[in-house]
């Protein structure tokens, strides 16, 4: 899918005005993406099903001679950025959009031959802090116009992976989910992505099943006390795993969560996390196993084209991430109630939760019953800025993201 005309000559204008002549010569489009099922566990190696969208991120960019990456956005929120290339770039103020701009840029220029600069605007049609991968969205554009003006032909998987470990820049300890299904989608699929190695399978989407996304009004912000917050979970996973391990007589090099899930069923995972954890240890436990066998099952329903079963799989998903992961909220679970009440036939958030977007799925016959309720009954009584097209739509599955001149 290619960037609309009209959004593309907006942000021309916006090149004009901050950049000058001459205009850009090139457009990236960097889809975001949902998650369908698999949250939370792709930072411990296990598999994930999400889709990559139809709303994007789009940079118009042209090379410079000055060794300088210079990006302006059209959203005022975010002001102007400018640094210099290198393979070590001091950070921004914590928080600061321009700090993805430099992780991405730091890390081809350690690895590669990166000696020229480029002069760009971003324009974005996903919402913000979302949970819809607009930040790894962002990270993967830079790269790829960065590639594109030096010159550089780095295949998918091993930009995936390199830009995943970039964005611990910002100070986020994720997986790389988002990153790989940016660069590997096919339309009309979901995939499912393995880790270690890093690999892309896709599923076919049956044509009528429907997927709504509907953002909670709160934005899930990958900073300050919020990011403490999901690095906390990332570390209470590795503890709550070398203990079951222990129990279980696994040694520690053998310890990960594919490998204890290939040696044990799940059930018997679970009895042994209940012997030897408590508390919110045993929670994280729970969640990341029980989530990991709900991908294989949701995997299968896919493309058997059951969506009865593919629902209840995502009504599990999302008691499992605001009981034992703990990091939906009202909002998110006012959505998931309010679209199951509509015809859906499961609803959870999407994303890392404790704000952005939830997901629900539904039947193209009753696909309009669903969005209609959510206008009326979650939004209509909140006051927020923009349109409520801006917060709920319905999910297209895109191709990966892709860069082409423009004339």
């Amino acid at each position: 899918m290619q960037p609309d005309v009209r959004d593309l000559e907006r942000l021309r204008v916006v090149f004009a005005r901050h950049l000058g002549r001459p205009g850009p010569s090139h457009v990236v489009r960097a889809p975001g993406r949902v998650n369908l099922i698999g949250e939370h566990i792709d930072y411990n190696g296990l598999a994930v099903l999400p889709m990559a969208i139809q709303r994007n991120i789009v940079v118009l960019f042209r090379a410079n001679a000055d060794a300088t990456v210079r990006v302006a956005n059209a959203n005022d929120a975010f002001p102007p950025r400018e640094f210099a290339l290198s393979a070590s770039i001091p950070p921004f103020a914590a928080g600061d959009w321009g700090n993805y701009l430099k992780a991405a840029v730091q890390a081809l220029a350690a690895e590669c031959d990166v000696r020229i600069g480029f002069d760009a605007v971003v324009g974005s049609t996903l919402p913000i802090a979302a949970g819809v991968s607009s930040s790894s969205a962002l990270v993967i554009a830079v790269a790829l116009a960065l590639a594109r003006v030096n010159d550089l032909e780095i295949p998918a998987l091993d930009l995936a992976e390199r830009m995943a470990h970039a964005e611990r820049y910002v100070g986020t300890h994720g997986g790389a989910m988002d990153q790989a299904i940016c660069l590997m989608a096919q339309p009309g699929t979901a995939s499912r992505i393995d880790f270690d190695p890093l690999r892309a399978t896709p599923v076919p989407i049956p044509d009528h099943w429907r997927f709504i996304i509907a953002h909670s009004l709160a934005q899930a912000e990958k900073s300050g006390a919020v990011r403490d917050e999901y690095n906390r979970r990332t570390r209470q996973c590795r503890r709550a795993l070398e203990r079951v391990s222990a129990h279980l007589g696994i040694a520690p090099s053998r310890a990960t969560y594919r490998t204890v899930m290939a040696a044990r069923p799940v059930a018997q995972l679970l009895g042994a996390a209940e012997s030897c954890l408590d508390g919110t240890l045993l929670k994280r436990f729970r969640h990341v196993v029980t989530e990991a066998d709900r991908v294989h099952r949701a995997e299968r329903a896919l493309r058997d084209a059951d969506l009865d079963r593919f629902g209840r799989l995502v009504q599990e998903s999302q008691a499992s991430l605001r009981d034992d992961y703990e990091v939906s909220t009202r909002a998110l679970d006012e959505i998931a109630e309010i679209a199951g009440a509509a015809g859906a036939v499961g609803a959870r958030l999407t994303g890392a939760g404790m704000g952005g977007c939830a997901i629900a799925l539904a039947r193209s016959e009753t696909v309009d019953d669903v969005v209609h309720a959510l206008g009326e009954r979650f939004y209509g009584p909140r006051d927020f800025t923009g349109s409520v097209e801006d917060h709920l739509f319905v999910a297209e599955p895109a191709g990966a993201a892709s860069v082409t001149s423009v004339s």
